[in-house]
C-alpha cells in the first residue's frame, strides 16, 4: 500500500482536534534512561526518553521487538529501577510501585484457587483500608460487572477462560482507582474475536473512567482504535521516542464506522511505514 506524505497525514491527524490542549500532564518522564550492565559493557536500552501524557488521555506505544516498550512501561510501574532521568506522575516524583498505577500484564496473573470476586478484593483491600467490607465488595463487584462477569463473581480463577482471566486481571487495574493505568500487551495471548471484545470492553470501561491509560501494543490496528495518540518508538539499542500519531476519531468508538473512515488506512500506512523504515 502505498503511504501518503509525512505532513499531509499529520495534518488531517491534527485536523479536528483543538490547537491548545489545556488539560494538565498526569505523566511526565525527562531524560529517561536505563542501562544494563553486561559482560562486555553497559547496555543502554533507552537514551534521553521525553514524553508527557495529558489527564485522561489514552495513547498507544508501538515499536519493534527489543525496542524497549516493556521495559518503558515497567519503569512507569515502578517495577524497574531508572538508570537516569525522571517521571513523575500528577506532578509527583515516583518512587518504586504504587497504587496510583495500575497494570494490566499479557497473562492476567491471578491466584488460581481463588474466584474472580477475591482475586480483585486483594488489591482494594490495600488501597481502601478503611472502607467498609461491604463497600469493597461493591466496588469489587461493580468493575466484574462492567467487564461482563456479573454472573461470575464465585467462578474460581482457575474456571475461567483466558479471556475472561484476562477481564478480571482489566476489573481488578480499574478497582484500584488509579492515576495512571498500564497495559502491557493485555490481548496479545488471545483470539482475534476474544480480542475484538476485549478492547470494546476496555474502552467502555475507560470511556466512563477517563484514567490516564498506556497502552504497549504490536498491533498496528489496535494501536489506532484505542488511542487518542500513537507514540512511536526507534528501535534500540538508545530507543527514544521517534514520532507520534494524533488519532481524531471521536469516542465512544465503533470498530465499524473506524474501518469504514476515509482516513483509516492514511493512518494505518502511516504507522506501518515508520515501522518499516
Amino acid at each position: 500500500m502505498e503511504v501518503l506524505d509525512k505532513e499531509l497525514v499529520q495534518k488531517k491527524s491534527k485536523a479536528s482536534l483543538p490547537e491548545i490542549d489545556t488539560r494538565p500532564d498526569m505523566l511526565k518522564i525527562e531524560d529517561l534512561a536505563k542501562v544494563y550492565p553486561t559482560p562486555k559493557g553497559d547496555y543502554t536500552v533507552l537514551s534521553d526518553l521525553q514524553l508527557s501524557v495529558k489527564q485522561s488521555e489514552f495513547i498507544s506505544i508501538i515499536g519493534h521487538s527489543g525496542c524497549g516498550k516493556s521495559t518503558l512501561l515497567t519503569m512507569i510501574a515502578g517495577l524497574n529501577d531508572i538508570s537516569a532521568g525522571k517521571i513523575k506522575v500528577d506532578g509527583e516524583q515516583i518512587h518504586g510501585a504504587g497504587p496510583d498505577r495500575a497494570v494490566v500484564f499479557q497473562s492476567p496473573s491471578l491466584f488460581p484457587w481463588l474466584t474472580a470476586l477475591e482475586n480483585v478484593l486483594i488489591g482494594v483491600k490495600q488501597v481502601f483500608p478503611h472502607g467498609s467490607k461491604q463497600e469493597k465488595l461493591d466496588i469489587c463487584k461493580y468493575y466484574l460487572d462492567k467487564v461482563g462477569l456479573g454472573n461470575d463473581f464465585n467462578k474460581k480463577a482457575l474456571e475461567l477462560s483466558q479471556g475472561m482471566q484476562q477481564r478480571v486481571g482489566i476489573a481488578r487495574a480499574f478497582a484500584l482507582k488509579p492515576k495512571v493505568l498500564l497495559l502491557d500487551e493485555p490481548f496479545g495471548m488471545l483470539d482475534s474475536l476474544t480480542r475484538g471484545e476485549l478492547q470494546d470492553v476496555l474502552l467502555e470501561v475507560w470511556q466512563k473512567e477517563k484514567i490516564t491509560a498506556i497502552a504497549i501494543t504490536h498491533d498496528v490496528d489496535e494501536s489506532i482504535f484505542l488511542a487518542d495518540r500513537v507514540i512511536m518508538m526507534t528501535s534500540g539499542p538508545f530507543a527514544k521516542i521517534g514520532d507520534e500519531l494524533v488519532i481524531p476519531y471521536e469516542r465512544p468508538r465503533v470498530r465499524k464506522e473506524i474501518l469504514e473512515h476515509p482516513d483509516y488506512y492514511d493512518y494505518r500506512g502511516y504507522l506501518m511505514n515508520f515501522l518499516n523504515h
